[in-house]
């Protein structure tokens, strides 16, 4: 049942839909850190027994620093031999700065007193040669 107050209402028209274009979404990448897989042996691998292991007799060739401008090589010494190197030179320089401390004021009275015994000595023997 419909009921009519008299009143006149125009009926409601919707606007056009406005034409939006169509936008291309390109969703984000991103550059995923790799690595290559490190394999670690077990600690009890063994070689098969059919295997039989690669003798040489040959050393390898040292490392070798090459000088482009001179055009020269320089054998690299062994890790172990740079270590001990280092260590002794550090260990030297160590010990001579606090020996070197401490032993500067010992040598600084041991001259003072010297000092005073020679030219008691040089007094005592230029007072006994003018008498004689």
């Amino acid at each position: 049942m419909s009921v009519n107050l008299g009143l006149n209402v125009p009926r409601a028209t919707l606007p056009k839909a406005l034409d939006i274009p169509a936008l291309e979404f390109k969703p984000p990448s991103a550059r995923i850190p790799f690595y290559k897989p490190m394999v670690i042996p077990p600690s009890d691998l063994e070689a098969p027994e059919e295997v039989e292991p690669e003798q040489t007799t040959e050393q390898p060739e040292p490392p070798k620093l090459k000088i482009p401008v001179l055009d020269f090589d320089i054998p690299i010494p062994e890790t172990a031999v740079v270590v001990t190197a280092v260590t002794t030179a550090v260990v030297a320089v160590a010990t001579t700065t606090v020996t070197q401390s401490l032993f500067e004021p010992i040598k600084k009275k041991v001259q003072k007193f010297l000092q005073k015994k020679i030219d008691k000595w040089k007094k005592n023997r230029a007072e006994s040669g003018s008498t004689t």
